[in-house]
């Protein structure tokens, strides 16, 4: 790793473009810029994670969560805030290493939000080349499999009267018959396995059939000759006299040495929540970015999500299938998918219990906690039963409707006065802890399949919802007065430092987002201009 350079008195800077965070964001921009013939560092503080780390996390979830004040370094997080609890990936490929593969495109609402309408863009337009490019990069098909869980999932749809509205997701997993040396890159890319349709998509895949980052964005971008410094966490960043920035990096792998970059751009992808942490961390500790837009988190969106799930009778098994393999629209705002899960996942089932109705907070706590003591053989099922994964199916209920919450950064007592991040809600705006929809779908699934049907305690006792699409934090507008970023996603302020990842899209998507921040990036990516040398560097582009 490089020591730090000054590029005011005439030192050149270690890298053209240096990028915090390898997800979705942060990958498309490693690869396109290279191919520019930029010099590119991309940080990422978690590890490379390959099929045996994976394996092993499946069985041990010391190995899969990422808890690092508790000594955790697996690649699975969990984050918690006042109102709501984020799930992401830390690793090399980022989200991409839990994330359920698919890949849906926003519906019109999205388009016609008002956060998009007033950025004078037509978005749709704009980003449909993008989509294009993206879907191609990241191998998206039909899922060609159905099982079990699809057929009731489908009947559920049609007891609802939206049996029209169901059909197979777009998945990025590789589905060919057998092993390939490369399916998707005319053998440019490295081999690939056919999908065993295990259900183990959102603890990684170990058979090298899911098309997370490193198998394709990341791939060519090394071989572009990006450095990608993994276990190596962003924390100060400092404008430079001449133009670009230091930054100081933490290291959270063994040796503990921290380190120092420059470039002459910094580009911020580590996900909603890192990216507004390191943001307002600069701009209210160190204080080396005092003109950061006051906008900085004052509007984060959960994609108004709910997570419900059902017991199954003993002796079924639902595993049969990728994670995420079929959806359908419960109304014009309510996106539903379902969820298989593997053996990794059983942690959460304590997380779960009796279904209950309400959304006043209070009373529905006190119904969840009744039922808890009324019939104790529901959790006693859920929680010590035997192949609990094979006997549940889960669901995500997304929806697009505007809702959001705040976050800022202070010290809290929770933490032993250490600084970090809360949020807070609008009263008018809050993101729902409970989905009468989302209740609903469940409790016909559960009636239709003979199963029990359950809600997240951190929902009905917590009132804090869960998340693992949370976007926005750093909105898009002509001034710092509105907005963090411009439409190149150029922060104000501060040229040559950029934001893009979740918290770069201004509105509810209502379906999973990473399609559309691997679009977005590639946008960004494409309004770069390329290094006046690149002719002599650039190959033709995968």
């Amino acid at each position: 790793m490089s020591d730090a350079h000054d590029v005011g008195i005439g030192h050149p800077p270690d890298f053209d473009y240096i990028i915090v965070g390898s997800g979705f964001g942060g990958s498309v921009c490693a690869l396109r810029l290279a191919e520019k013939g930029w010099r590119v560092s991309l940080v990422e503080q978690g590890k490379r994670v390959d099929a045996n780390a994976i394996q092993t996390a499946k069985h041990k979830p010391s190995r899969l969560l990422w808890l690092p004040e508790l000594g955790l370094k697996g690649y699975l997080s969990m984050q918690l805030l006042q109102h709501v609890a984020v799930l992401g990936g830390v690793g090399v490929g980022g989200g991409s290493l839990v994330w359920g593969a698919v890949m849906l495109e926003p519906k019109d609402k999205f388009y016609d939000a008002p956060e998009l309408q007033a950025l004078g863009i037509d978005w749709r337009s704009e980003l449909a080349p993008h989509f294009r490019t993206a879907k191609r990069m990241l191998g998206v098909t039909a899922n060609p499999y159905t099982s079990e869980q699809d057929a009731l999932l489908h009947s559920t749809a049609i007891a609802l009267g939206a049996g029209h509205t169901y059909g197979p997701v777009p998945n990025a997993i590789c589905f060919t018959t057998e092993s390939a040396a490369d399916p998707y890159f005319g053998g440019a890319g490295p081999p690939r396995n056919a999908c065993t349709r295990c259900g183990g998509c959102l603890t990684g895949c170990a058979d090298n059939a899911k098309n997370s980052l490193d198998k394709n964005y990341l791939y060519f971008a090394e071989r572009k000759g990006v450095t990608v410094l993994s276990q190596c966490k962003a924390d100060r960043i400092e404008p430079l006299p001449g133009g670009g920035y230091q930054l100081r990096l933490k290291r959270t792998g063994p040796d503990g040495r921290n380190a120092t970059l420059t470039g002459r751009h910094l580009v911020i992808a580590s996900g909603v929540v890192g990216t507004m942490e390191l943001l307002m961390k600069n701009r209210e500790v160190y204080r080396t970015l005092p003109a950061l837009s006051p906008t900085l988190g004052q509007v984060v969106r959960t994609n108004s999500e709910a997570i419900t799930g059902v017991l199954h009778p003993a002796g079924v098994d639902m595993t049969n299938g990728t994670a995420i393999s079929s959806d359908f629209y419960a109304d014009a705002h309510t996106h539903i998918t379902q969820n298989r899960f593997d053996r990794g996942y059983r942690m959460i089932r304590y997380l779960y219990g009796p279904m209950t109705d309400g959304a006043q907070p209070t009373v529905r706590a006190l119904k969840t906690l009744w039922a808890m003591a009324t019939s104790p053989m529901l959790i006693m099922k859920n929680w010590f039963c035997r192949d609990w994964e094979k006997r549940v199916t889960f669901f995500t209920i997304m929806q697009d409707l505007d809702n959001s919450l705040g976050v800022t950064y202070r010290r809290d007592w929770r933490r032993g006065f250490r600084r970090g991040l809360q949020s807070r809600k609008d009263p008018q705006r809050s993101p729902p802890t409970y989905l009468k929809v989302a209740n609903d779908v469940t409790r016909h699934y559960a009636a239709i399949a003979g199963g029990q049907p359950l809600s997240s305690l951190t929902e009905s006792l917590g009132n804090r919802s869960t998340t693992a699409h949370i976007l926005s934090g750093c909105p898009m507008g002509d001034s710092t007065k509105t907005a963090v970023i411009n439409t190149e996603h150029e922060v104000h302020g501060y040229p040559g430092l950029f934001v893009v990842d979740g918290s770069s899209i201004p509105a509810n998507i209502g379906v999973n987002p990473s399609l559309t921040i691997t679009a977005m990036a590639e946008r960004f990516a494409a309004l770069r201009q390329g290094h006046p040398d690149a002719a002599r560097h650039h190959n033709k582009a995968q």
